[in-house]
């Protein structure tokens, strides 16, 4: 970690700009605040079809890149003079699935680092492979990939209910059932959620995200009352893939007439958390952080 203690601890402002590759979503806009605020520049590039385009008025270098344009986004970085790089935001994995394979090269035309990276480095098509694959690229080239959540550690999950009201028993029950079994799931790099009913397990999610997810469950439950429990890895590298939560999730939950929301304290991103609690409040959707035990 940067942060270190004692006499020689180094001020946020003297160190070289933060790099910000920045996905779909609030948390780059997180990022980007909290990197700033500590006194630190950043230098953001965008992922085209991705990242929010006002993220440019908190930058101090902004840049469009592809999203399989690695050897541009490294461009980018080092010409600005980063060393600490963070990934925040998503990136629908499903997308780049979809049609024929030409059809996803006319898309997105991918450089030669990332068809290298993609081709040669990557163990397998896994996040963490492909993810852990691309941070090794950044490092060859001078650059460190660091704990995503380093400049807004207060949007993580604190352990307890998080809804202003008494979680019912069959949220709490279906919780403690669909913990291990989420977490089986999520070491095995399938997805990191599921939805439980009354212990029996409606579906789990996959390559197409938790928001897809939500609204199978409705057409598999259409009568509601269901829970969903979202986990990190149980080797969660903080450094991309951090589950995250906000408003959105309620929202959705809400529409498929959810019960209940169980995600993983310390390590579950929550977005816009006044919002979050306030959006579950008035939809009567339990939300609980439980920690890893």
């Amino acid at each position: 970690m940067l942060n270190m203690s004692g006499a020689n601890q180094q001020p946020e402002a003297s160190l070289a700009p933060l790099g910000l590759i920045a996905g779909e979503g609030e948390f780059p806009h997180l990022v980007a605040r909290g990197a700033r605020a500590a006194g630190r520049s950043v230098v953001i590039v965008a992922l085209r079809g991705s990242a929010d385009p006002a993220l440019r008025t908190l930058a101090d270098v902004f840049r469009w890149r592809g999203v399989v344009q690695l050897g541009r986004w490294i461009r980018v970085l080092r010409c600005a003079g980063c060393r600490d790089v963070v990934m925040a935001g998503r990136v629908r994995k499903s997308d780049m699935f979809a049609g024929p394979r030409w059809l996803q090269w006319l898309r997105y035309v991918p450089d030669l680092t990332s068809i290298r990276v993609w081709y040669f480095r990557a163990r397998d098509r896994r996040n963490d492979s492909l993810l852990g694959a691309v941070a090794d690229e950044l490092a060859r080239n001078g650059l460190t990939l660091i704990d995503s959540t380093r400049y807004c550690p207060e949007a993580l999950a604190a352990e307890g209910v998080l809804t202003p009201f008494e979680p019912p028993r069959q949220v709490v029950d279906d919780a403690a059932f669909a913990w291990p079994l989420a977490k089986q799931i999520a070491a095995l790099d399938i997805g990191q959620a599921v939805a439980v009913k009354e212990r029996e397990i409606i579906a789990v999610e996959a390559i197409e995200g938790t928001d897809r997810l939500i609204r199978r469950t409705a057409e598999l439950c259409p009568q509601g009352g269901w829970t969903l429990v979202k986990v990190a890895k149980p080797k969660q590298d903080m450094r991309f893939d951090v589950p995250t939560v906000g408003p959105n999730t309620i929202e959705n939950l809400a529409r498929a007439r959810a019960a209940g929301l169980v995600i993983e304290a310390g390590k579950t991103l929550v977005l816009e958390r006044e919002k979050f609690v306030e959006a579950a409040r008035r939809a009567r959707i339990a939300v609980i952080a439980r920690g890893d035990g």
